[in-house]
């Protein structure tokens, strides 16, 4: 179809297709999948989901129709209006540049590195994984910091598609109103996943990756103590407030641990201990919800 460039900032693609993916003898039914960011609500998409769930595919896509539309073709979607963009940035594959002394995670911070430095809120940028390159918190921490520096950029943030296996980051649109999560749908059935490759809201809570280990067909040993170790990872990710311990800076954080480390109690928490739910009338949950309020203030 045509499509419509305005000189906004709202990207907005209804039924997007990727046109050489599309176009393969292997494709059988090329699910479409919609996009709508940069309007006011959302700059920043956190995309969340197992490996082969089609992450990749719909952030390429996404910046392919971005692409023609500039140019002036038509676009392989039902709809597309797109507010002009400078320049596309992408950061995706692995590659290594040995012969200059560069390893895969190297090169995948210099890409990093120049995104951040040149992308203006007019820019479109693509981030198909940071920081896998490294350990898994060194990667984790970084992620995180780079979405935190897109968002809080001096002028409107750039519109951003972040596609991850993090899913921690998900918990940023918890203290970054431009952040918006959606993940690449699966239905689970016997402990194994089976890929809808539609693109939904809401963030994934679990990247899926041991069910893929098991597609690809290690041990059921590996398998079973993979899955032990990862739950023992996964506790304490949020503090006694609920707030996710990644997001906490400076002050804040040494002052979290230095509660924990004393035994102090979070009063808030405790007063929600003490609340009866099925007793609780309308009247009595909004006093209670502003005397919890309060209680944060002081």
């Amino acid at each position: 179809t045509r499509p419509t460039i305005d000189p906004g900032m709202a990207i907005s693609i209804e039924g997007g297709r990727h046109p050489v993916v599309e176009a393969q003898p292997s494709c059988d039914g090329f699910v479409s999948n919609d996009l709508f960011i940069g309007d006011g609500s959302g700059s920043i998409m956190i995309l969340t989901g197992p490996n082969m769930a089609g992450k990749s595919t719909y952030l390429r896509q996404n910046a392919l129709i971005v692409l023609m539309a500039q140019t002036g073709s038509f676009v392989p979607a039902s709809r597309a209006s797109i507010g002009l963009v400078d320049r596309i940035f992408t950061r995706v594959g692995a590659s290594d540049d040995l012969a200059r002394g560069h390893s895969t995670f190297m090169v995948e911070m210099n890409e990093t590195a120049n995104i951040l430095n040149n992308a203006t809120p007019r820019s479109f940028i693509i981030l198909d994984e940071i920081g896998r390159g490294t350990s898994t918190f060194d990667g984790l921490s970084i992620a995180w910091a780079v979405v935190e520096y897109i968002h809080d950029a001096a002028q409107e943030c750039a519109r951003t598609l972040f596609a991850t296996h993090y899913h921690e980051l998900t918990e940023l649109s918890l203290t970054k109103e431009l952040v918006k999560n959606y993940n690449m749908a699966v239905k689970e059935w016997n402990d194994r996943i089976i890929f809808l490759r539609k693109v939904v809201p809401g963030g994934s809570s679990r990247s899926y990756g041991i069910q893929v280990a098991r597609l690809a067909g290690l041990p059921a040993e590996v398998i079973k103590r993979a899955g032990e170790i990862l739950r023992n990872l996964e506790t304490g990710e949020l503090n006694d407030s609920g707030v996710p311990r990644l997001a906490l800076k400076g002050d804040a954080r040494d002052a979290g641990l230095q509660k924990t480390l004393l035994g102090e109690k979070d009063p808030v928490r405790e007063a929600l201990k003490d609340v009866d739910v099925e007793n609780t009338t309308p009247v009595e949950a909004l006093n209670t919800l502003s005397r919890l309020r309060e209680m944060l203030d002081s």
